[in-house]
């Protein structure tokens, strides 16, 4: 939602003569089907619903950096990075300060693999297996607690129209 007024407060100032309601409900419902925005993702499964403020990392500079030289992290908050196609990857912390949890998934937005708490500074290759799309840097051991694990969903703007949860839902 663009706007930054979610639909339940449009709706409350909705209240309106007759002539107003159905441009109302129109304008309410159309926030709700533009879902997805770039700076939120979404992820459901079994294990129920989450969402997080992220930044994207869609670009070869942008991915290169990532969340390096960073103290801290909300925990609400994380990184997308964006392939231009699926392919295998690989991540590392060099540079990266504190633990995450690495969340891959496919072009569908369906996550393949979860790599949790990975070590800051650690020049060990973290690979997500082959066919990933998107990768998802949240905050260590916040994967597990939550219990998202391959099969999650993630709905957002850069997923696409073959996506296992539209924006549009």
């Amino acid at each position: 939602m663009g706007t930054g007024y979610p639909a339940r407060r449009l709706k409350s100032w909705c209240v309106a003569p007759a002539a107003l309601i159905a441009a109302c409900t129109s304008a309410t419902l159309a926030l709700a089907e533009s879902a997805c925005t770039e700076d939120r993702i979404d992820l459901r499964g079994e294990w129920g619903s989450a969402r997080f403020t992220i930044e994207v990392a869609d670009d070869v500079a942008e991915r290169a950096s990532g969340l390096m030289f960073r103290e801290s992290l909300p925990q609400s908050a994380g990184m997308l990075f964006v392939y231009e196609k699926p392919q295998a990857v690989n991540f590392w912390m060099k540079n990266t300060l504190i633990p995450l949890d690495l969340i891959f998934a496919d072009s569908k937005g369906v996550v393949t693999h979860v790599h949790s708490d990975a070590v800051p500074q650690d020049l060990t290759p973290i690979p997500g297996g082959e066919g990933v799309m998107f990768v998802l840097e949240i905050n260590g051991g916040l994967a597990e607690a939550m219990g998202i694990a391959p099969g999650t969903q993630m709905r957002h703007s850069t997923v696409g129209a073959a996506a296992a949860w539209p924006c549009a839902d």
